[in-house]
């Protein structure tokens, strides 16, 4: 497939991976803050050992969210380059303003607002799909009731499966399980978040004609996001890690598993 970008378009895509850095920056906290502050792994250690699961997540994952964010949020015939580089400076702009006060939170919503955003200046609330939005707003809600609820459960069942273990090995065992579950999250985060960044790309280029909304996504639009994000994490993002490790409570291997 041959395309023909624009200045614009390759500035706006710039932005779209510059933003994807940042996001895998600012999110590194949750894939390594549990295995970081219980001492399993070093801080240095701990990020590459996300980010290589970042990267690898995309021989895992289908594209459905990528597909999703390019064409579920904004009516795609009202697209254009100039909406998707004001989401993204939004989003980019959101997401250095929280990392600089270590506060935990969602670039994707941040992402998905700023693009949404942009589109009502330019449109209006007409040009946006409700059922995508709706469906894409309610998991701000949901998600963190969702995971304390699940994590609670995991770990009642931890603590009655090992009522009669020694602390010791208990804390041995989790210390190692703490690989496995640091590298699933970093895992689902490449496949989730990165895909974000993809579909951010892929509707600058139904926006300027490079591409239709039937085409499947290109492979290097999802190498290089994957590759972005992985480089992001490797960068860190120390001030959320030390909210999410230290300030929030204080963990041991197997708690640190079970969140």
């Amino acid at each position: 497939m041959d395309f023909d970008f624009s200045l614009s378009v390759w500035i706006v895509i710039l932005l779209a991976l510059v933003f994807d850095f940042l996001n895998g920056m600012h999110d590194a906290a949750n894939s390594i803050a549990t295995i970081v502050s219980t001492r399993v792994l070093s801080p240095q250690a701990a990020v590459f050992w996300a980010a290589f699961f970042n990267f690898v997540a995309f021989a895992f994952f289908g594209l459905k969210v990528a597909n999703n964010i390019a064409k579920g949020v904004v009516d795609p015939a009202l697209i254009t380059v100039t909406i998707v580089g004001a989401g993204l400076v939004g989003a980019t702009v959101w997401n250095i303003v929280t990392w600089y006060f270590g506060i935990p939170s969602s670039s994707s919503h941040a992402l998905v607002g700023g693009f949404a955003g942009s589109a009502v200046a330019a449109h209006g609330f007409g040009c946006l799909i409700s059922e995508g939005l709706i469906k894409i707003g309610s998991f701000i809600i949901i998600a963190p009731l969702l995971g304390m609820a699940v994590g609670w459960t995991i770990m009642v069942l931890t603590m009655w499966a090992f009522r009669n273990a020694a602390y010791s090995k208990v804390s041995g065992l989790f210390r190692k399980l703490q690989f496995v579950s640091a590298a699933l999250y970093s895992l689902g985060h490449g496949g989730n978040d990165a895909q974000k960044t993809m579909g951010i790309i892929f509707a600058v280029l139904i926006a300027s004609k490079n591409m239709a909304p039937k085409d499947p996504i290109p492979l290097w639009i999802v190498l290089t996001c994957h590759t972005a994000m992985g480089l992001g994490t490797l960068a860190g993002g120390w001030r959320i890690v030390k909210t999410m490790g230290s300030r929030i409570c204080h963990l041991q291997p197997v708690h640190g598993f079970s969140a």
